[in-house]
């Protein structure tokens, strides 16, 4: 059976405190399903609601554990004219480490992934490239990424991000700098720091 992917995520859009969806489906299978939402139910019970969308109107069965929800406040969610971020996730398989990062930009959900060895020194340039992943999604193609260097240093009393990031268009090649504190942990202080370098040209960037 095929999975209506565009079909499905439209319909789990219309539940009552979603604010957007993505599915990831393969062989007739759900494998994967992120959704961004108002903090308007708890979450398992949004989960449950998906279960029963998909079981009823497309016969499908999902297994609760590939249903992935982050709940933002309302205060968050308006922030919608350049990318915020919404998760940072690292799988770990012996050498090898793959990050995840989700983004919320206007009404869409960007996931971008990067794959490469569990080392800790390149932790942050990792992070970085997933969300230079998670950006091309939303944008011009004839545009292009590249990331410089990622670094987390201490300035002061304080610990941060830097980002370098090579951003070329048709009319010229910018290099760019941004930086974010590290309130949580590094990985989120990168993807802010790269999000900091490219947000000024973002929105004209942007594929409608």
């Amino acid at each position: 059976m095929t999975v209506d992917v565009r079909a499905l995520q439209e319909k789990i859009g219309r539940l009552d405190g979603v604010e957007a969806a993505r599915v990831v489906a393969s062989n007739g299978h759900v494998e994967e399903v992120h959704v961004l939402a108002r903090r308007t139910k708890p979450a398992k019970q949004l989960v449950r609601d998906i279960q029963s969308l998909a079981q009823a109107v497309f016969s499908l069965n999902i297994d609760r554990r590939v249903v992935s929800v982050v709940q933002l406040s309302d205060a968050d969610l308006e922030q919608g004219m350049r990318p915020a971020l919404v998760d940072v996730a690292e799988v770990l398989e012996g050498t090898k480490a793959e990050v995840t990062v989700t983004l919320r930009w206007e009404d869409s959900l960007l996931i971008g992934k990067a794959t490469g060895a569990a080392a800790q020194a390149i932790r942050p340039r990792l992070v970085a490239e997933a969300t230079i992943g998670a950006i091309r999604q939303a944008v011009d193609q004839a545009v292009a990424f590249g990331i410089g260097s990622v670094d987390v240093v201490t300035l002061g009393s304080r610990r941060m991000a830097i980002a370098q990031v090579v951003l070329m268009t048709e009319a010229r090649e910018r290099t760019l700098i941004g930086a974010a504190y590290v309130d949580e942990d590094d990985t989120r202080a990168a993807v802010r720091s790269v999000l900091d370098a490219l947000n000024r040209f973002l929105p004209d960037l942007k594929t409608e």
